[in-house]
């Protein structure tokens, strides 16, 4: 619904002819785009109703020796510098909203090493995740960073972005993965962070920083990620639910029982009515919400009977039904109907915003109220569905006319924004500021916070040419 051009307003400075050729020079002819249909794919992310920019050149490096010397023509001639992965963000993060270059890492899609022993591997920006879980599970292992995106976002936008998923309510997200980083900064220079041990305090974290930096900092151009053994055995039931606030206050209390499910999502009413016709599992009639949990582990007795434990506390929070996966297909089913959420939700109408927040777990049912609430005051559709076993909801708000609605849709986005803030919660649980949530957070973390944040950005991009208009005003 936003104009990046309006949320990010800044002066748009274009690429010198002459630069353009040293570009080639750098990474090759062939990997330099200038026309305008072939500029047209990377001047938008996923994020809806963002208006599109064109960056003025897409190069595509090859090699971290080529993103340096593209950094340093940029930093030489003061032109914007935006890094991009797949451009599956729904933040408007990779989006060249003051123009110039735009850096695809497309090429970089090497895993350049597997060390068993010492748990880790080291990968460049454009592996696609799915290409790593496949190689690192043929070894045994897992790395459990999961968003929906998993089939073609890029290792390098996971970090920009700090991607979770429905695993990191046990595992974490893509920050506790990452080890050390070989990244160039805005005026070319290399450098590396962190280490390849699991464990290390020496200095200021670095690596850690650069996690949800969005591509402001620094550009990668090779991870070294830890990996963990697979579990053996993984265990997925649905529980259903006849009340909304059972469902959310079954999250608190399956956790509180002190059960560790590798998976804790929560769906709404409306969207489980979407996603019927969509085929895979299929909800009971009935069904006002419901949780999609998994355990996991070495024993099978022992991951079953925590399983058993959560549809245990689940039943005695109103669940009327509880589903066990019989076998591999039935798992498979139920998370293919999961991935359908969003595609489902958007085809009620054609016409969606996602508003990704997270709430203390505590709050999630208050939450799930006030998001219905916020849509009867807007005359608006709204449902929720996502991560509930972190607090991360993704909300959806569903209209029909983007042109009549647009004003109520931006009042009801920024309303439920507030109403995370004022539950304790963060604008952003995965997905993000990027452009279209910089004035939440300056709500939600005030102006002497983004100040210091600022001041980090200027240590590490003084010319300020990094992915500029992104996070901060």
């Amino acid at each position: 619904m936003a104009s990046a051009l309006s949320v990010a307003a800044g002066p748009r400075v274009a690429v010198p002819k002459d630069m353009v050729g040293a570009l080639g020079d750098v990474v090759g002819p062939q990997h330099v785009l200038t026309a305008p249909d072939a500029l047209e794919p990377y001047g938008k992310d996923e994020t809806h109703g963002l208006t599109p920019v064109l960056p003025d050149v897409v190069v595509s490096p090859g090699n971290a020796g080529e993103v340096a010397h593209v950094a340093a023509l940029c930093a030489r001639f003061g032109v914007p510098l935006t890094p991009r992965g797949a451009g599956s963000g729904r933040s408007g993060g990779c989006v060249p909203v003051r123009g110039g270059v735009v850096m695809a890492f497309g090429r970089m899609q090497r895993i350049v090493e597997f060390h068993a022993g010492d748990g880790l591997v080291v990968v460049e920006p454009g592996v696609i995740l799915e290409t790593l879980h496949k190689e690192v599970e043929r070894q045994g292992f897992f790395y459990p960073p999961d968003p929906a995106s998993l089939g073609y976002c890029t290792l390098g936008g996971n970090v920009a972005e700090n991607a979770g998923g429905p695993r990191a309510v046990k595992y974490g997200v893509t920050r506790d993965y990452v080890l050390g980083a070989h990244v160039v900064l805005a005026d070319g220079s290399p450098l590396r962070v962190g280490r390849r041990t699991h464990k290390g305090v020496a200095g200021y974290d670095l690596t850690a920083l650069l996690c949800g930096s969005e591509g402001t900092l620094a550009l990668i151009t090779q991870l070294t990620l830890k990996v963990i053994p697979n579990p053996r055995v993984v265990e997925t039931a649905v529980m259903v639910f006849k009340r909304a606030s059972d469902a959310a206050d079954a999250v608190t209390a399956i956790l509180k029982a002190g059960i560790s499910p590798r998976t804790l999502e929560y769906v709404d009413e409306l969207t489980i009515q979407a996603v019927r016709p969509m085929g895979g599992y299929r909800f009971p009639d009935h069904a006002v919400a419901a949780l999609i949990v998994e355990t996991d582990g070495n024993s099978q007795d022992a991951v079953f009977q925590e399983l058993m434990r959560a549809a245990d506390v689940a039943n005695a929070h109103g669940a009327f039904d509880v589903l066990v996966a019989q076998d591999p297909a039935q798992r498979a089913s139920i998370w293919a109907t999961r991935h359908n959420l969003s595609a489902a939700t958007r085809r009620i109408t054609g016409l969606k915003v996602s508003e990704d927040v997270v709430v203390p777990r505590s709050r999630v049912t208050e939450m799930v109220a006030r998001v219905g609430a916020l849509g009867q005051k807007h005359g608006l559709v709204t449902c929720a569905f996502g991560h509930a076993g972190d607090g991360n909801l993704h909300v959806q708000v569903i209209f029909e006319d983007k042109v009549k609605q647009k004003d109520a849709v931006e009042a009801c986005m920024k309303d439920v924004g507030e109403a995370c803030i004022a539950l304790g919660g963060s604008v952003s649980g995965e997905h993000g500021v990027g452009v279209v949530k910089m004035d939440l957070l300056t709500l939600e973390q005030g102006p002497e916070v983004i100040a210091l944040q600022k001041r980090v950005k200027a240590a590490f991009d003084p010319a300020g040419i990094l992915n500029p208009g992104k996070i901060f005003r």
